[in-house]
């Protein structure tokens, strides 16, 4: 290959994002990230840096993180086991308060990263200015301790950060009535988040490549399924634990004005850019009933 090839063959990769700056500038878009994606900071700081890339070429970045493997992690440490039900977990008061310790840790690192590429990034959780405000969670009549479901989202805190330039990173702690701290499901969060900005894509970017029709054979990989499809798979069991919540917020999105739902593996290099910029694209993708497939 010459060198002139080689350039010009990256001038044909910026052309073909070009339709996809232009349809996408000034829009929201909420990046959850979380799961193993997270555990490796040479991975974190790549994120960060597509993170970044969006937001330079005019997209409005809002990022929601998890932390849960660094929470078993601390845990582990101070001998407490975790325990999850259908995919949430069980958070006592010594668990809320390390989960709380964590989160806080790891939204600074991230905040960190994203400044380190030379633009301005700010951490806030949910109680900040009472941005996420949350009842006592009862998912199938269980008990999880201190996990909540999200009553309301302040929109407005994000789009003041948003129109003063920043990069909102936004920890998945809420406020309860009795001011106490609940642990959200980062998901959960991201797709409320999302739904209050009228965000124009969300992504999931954890340690799951997308959906499968079989688990067991990477093969059945779906790359984009309507709402309908989505719910299907979990009626039917296909799909169980993590990706439950995952899912469910993935079509409560669709269905609430959100144009279309990531589901991408943060491992990968560069998913987020190849899964937005590009014709192909990689992972999965939930969208509305009514919506057209682009991979039929």
């Amino acid at each position: 290959m010459t060198v002139e090839q080689k350039y010009l063959d990256k001038a044909d990769v910026l052309i073909e994002a070009l339709p996809y700056i232009r349809r996408f500038h000034d829009k929201v878009i909420v990046v959850k990230y979380g799961g193993a994606a997270m555990v490796d900071d040479g991975v974190m700081r790549r994120v960060m840096g597509d993170i970044v890339l969006l937001k330079l070429v005019g997209f409005k970045p809002i990022v929601v993180h998890g932390g849960g493997k660094e929470i078993n992690r601390w845990l582990e440490r101070i001998g407490i086991e975790p325990h999850f039900e259908n995919g949430l977990r069980v958070t006592d008061e010594p668990t809320m308060e390390m989960a709380e310790m964590v989160l806080y840790k790891v939204n600074k690192e991230l905040v960190s990263m994203a400044e380190s590429f030379g633009v301005k990034a700010i951490g806030v959780s949910g109680k900040d200015g009472a941005l996420m405000r949350v009842n006592k969670a009862y998912p199938d009549g269980e008990d999880l301790g201190y996990v909540g479901n999200i009553d309301s989202v302040r929109p407005e805190m994000l789009e003041g950060f948003l129109e003063d330039d920043y990069i909102p990173i936004v920890c998945p702690i809420g406020l309860g009535e009795e001011f106490h701290s609940y642990n959200i499901n980062a998901d959960v969060a991201a797709c409320a988040i999302a739904k209050a900005m009228h965000a124009e894509k969300l992504a999931f970017l954890s340690d799951i490549e997308g959906v499968y029709r079989d688990p067991k054979d990477p093969s059945t990989l779906i790359s984009e399924l309507h709402a309908s499809e989505a719910r299907q798979l979990i009626e039917d069991g296909t799909v169980g634990g993590g990706m439950v919540p995952k899912l469910q917020g993935c079509i409560d999105a669709v269905e609430n004005g959100v144009t279309r739902v990531h589901i991408l593996d943060g491992r990968i290099r560069h998913c987020l850019l190849l899964e937005i910029f590009t014709n192909k694209g990689v992972g999965s993708s939930v969208i509305g009933d009514n919506a057209p497939k682009f991979h039929s």
